[in-house]
């Protein structure tokens, strides 16, 4: 094989080991808004052959209406029971990357569903990364604020010791998606249950047949 065909073997098969030691459960990104999980968790799918779920997209999709147009409508406790439902919901269909909202992660009925289904990674991002990021999105409900920045810092402040309730942490940088992604499989790999002794032999019988 040519040095490019042993690179895309080699993550092919690092790929598959991070899936099966998933055991069916989802990869659950969470984290502040801005933090990246919709745009790192679609190359993370990518890379692990899984299906990418936005669970904001999925809300709209059930609700027939936009995000901002449900705050709006209806206010934010509709829109959170609406969130926790197409949560558990979406739980039940692993192995997924699934990038969460916001506020998502403070209710305590998903964090225990995500506890029970899937293995969940905090996006850790400070603040003037934050800041720059969503200020490109000027559409958000919860920023709809005289002092954004104020608000975002209050949201940070509030939400981040749960946040730290995660499986694992990774820092969401100024540096490239590829590069935050490389961070979470990392993660994965070192915090992830090891393949049990049958499994790893069925990977070997199953690596020697391809």
């Amino acid at each position: 094989m040519t040095a490019i065909e042993n690179k895309a073997a080699a993550r092919k098969q690092r790929a598959a080991k991070i899936v099966k030691r998933l055991h069916g459960k989802t990869i659950v990104l969470v984290g502040i808004m801005g933090c990246g999980k919709s745009t790192v968790g679609r190359r993370l799918a990518q890379y692990l052959s899984l299906p990418f779920v936005d669970a904001d997209a999925e809300i709209e999709v059930a609700a027939d209406r936009s995000i901002s147009e449900i705050f709006a409508e209806h206010g934010e406790a509709y829109f959170r029971e609406g969130e926790r439902r197409v949560i558990a919901r979406l739980l039940q269909e692993g192995p997924q990357v699934l990038a969460t909202g916001g506020g998502a992660f403070m209710n305590d009925e998903t964090r225990g569903n995500i506890k029970n289904n899937g293995i969940s990674v905090w996006m850790r991002a400070e603040l003037p990364i934050i800041m720059a990021r969503v200020r490109k999105r000027p559409t958000r409900p919860l920023l709809q604020t005289a002092d954004p920045e104020a608000t975002m810092k209050k949201l940070m402040s509030e939400r981040e010791p749960i946040y730290a309730q995660a499986d694992m942490t990774i820092w969401s940088r100024d540096v490239s998606h590829e590069a935050v992604m490389e961070e979470i499989l990392q993660a994965l790999e070192h915090n992830l249950p090891p393949l049990t002794p049958a499994e790893t032999e069925t990977e070997q019988t199953d690596g020697s047949e391809s």
